[in-house]
């Protein structure tokens, strides 16, 4: 049993239950550019996320480049008279977003103490080459 790794030496993993029990650390990044495809990476696995939109145009979000070209996206509304576009509070564990649309998006999340690196897969990071993700 040399091989065997002691629970309290084992790495933090994306099924860690814990690390999604307790409050995510505070993530916020402000007047994004997304003109042109952007991508925002978070330095730890996402907890949960959110995404506001101040442009005059829709904006598209997706979790990686293939997505937001392809089908695998979805939208935050433009800004207007009402406010600011918003999208909903997000609980998804990924370690980053794609973003198109319009100058002036913030997004904001709760961090988990699982490394980024923890997403990535055969075909690239934030589980790109998964099926809905592209």
């Amino acid at each position: 049993m040399s091989n065997f790794i002691k629970s309290y030496q084992a790495n933090v993993g994306l099924n860690h239950t814990p690390a999604y029990q307790v409050s995510g650390q505070p993530y916020a990044e402000a007047g994004i550019d997304a003109s042109s495809e952007t991508s925002v990476t978070f330095p730890y696995v996402t907890r949960w996320f959110q995404v506001i939109n101040k442009n005059s145009t829709p904006l598209k979000v997706g979790f990686s480049s293939n997505g937001l070209n392809g089908t695998n996206y979805f939208t935050v509304s433009a800004s207007g008279s009402s406010g600011y576009g918003v999208s909903d509070v997000l609980e998804l564990k990924v370690s980053e977003i794609h973003l198109l649309g319009g100058n002036g998006v913030d997004v904001v999340a709760g961090l988990t103490s699982i490394p980024a690196g923890r997403t990535t897969t055969d075909s690239g990071t934030s589980w790109s080459g998964s099926s809905g993700v592209g």
